[in-house]
């Protein structure tokens, strides 16, 4: 009787095979249970975490009833501040009496002005440089249309009362006294300087619909033979009423 070969069993069927097999199958289940979840927050001492609060529209954070706290401005953004307050109905007609722009120490008496035989605007007396010239056939402090206050830059004896208009920020107030007694408030929105060849009329004196103001000086280059090459205006809306 001829014995039978021994024969050794294939690497996949012995035991210690099978046991590392199941060994791994366990690690890989537990970790998909850890990492797989149901959209549950990312980090545990932040709840909703970013994820959620995605998900839900931004709900998660305002589900306790507190409203958007730190969560929620990470994800909305910072929140808006109050609405602008609704701009003064406009004043009835009242003559100007002084002007005050605070930012550039300016507060000087108004004088009014009229058109001059070529339909140009007056200038206020040089021998008076410290005045504020305000066009009287049109708006006055706070009426509806474009109101246009004017003075000078300098004089032959020295600097003038807009000697440092072109310097005024967009944002600060421009306080015109009516005769009334009330103060329109101005504030200043732009400032541009236009060469007098080019000057564009329709943007500095067309009207907008609203109280506007625009206060113009010389700027640019100066010539003795034909002055000053351009001219510096400052575009100003009625935002108030003292």
């Amino acid at each position: 009787m001829v014995s039978r070969r021994y024969r050794r069993r294939p690497w996949h069927r012995t035991r210690a095979y099978r046991l590392a097999r199941t060994a791994l199958l366990v690690v890989v289940l537990v970790t998909v249970v850890r990492c797989g979840g149901h959209g549950g927050p990312a980090a545990p001492d932040r709840p909703g975490g970013p994820d959620a609060v995605a998900a839900h529209g931004g709900s998660a954070a305002r589900a306790d009833g507190r409203g958007a706290g730190r969560e929620g401005s990470e994800t909305s953004g910072p929140t808006s501040s109050a609405p602008p307050a609704p701009p003064p109905r406009p004043l009835p007609r009242s003559r100007p009496t002084s002007f005050r722009v605070a930012s550039l120490g300016i507060d000087a008496p108004v004088t009014p002005l009229r058109l001059d035989g070529n339909r140009q605007l007056e200038s206020p007396p040089v021998e008076a440089p410290r005045l504020v010239g305000w066009y009287e056939g049109g708006p006055t402090p706070g009426e509806p249309g474009t109101a246009i206050a004017v003075g000078h830059r300098d004089t032959r004896v020295g600097p003038a009362v807009f000697a440092g208009l072109a310097q005024v920020k967009p944002g600060k107030p421009v306080e015109v006294r009516r005769a009334d007694g009330r103060t329109a408030v101005y504030t200043v929105d732009r400032v541009k300087v236009f060469d007098k060849a080019g000057f564009p009329d329709k943007e500095v004196y067309g009207s907008s619909g609203r109280p506007e103001l625009r206060v113009i000086t010389c700027g640019g280059l100066f010539s003795r033979r034909t002055g000053y090459t351009s001219n510096v205006v400052v575009f100003a809306h009625f935002s108030a009423v003292k």
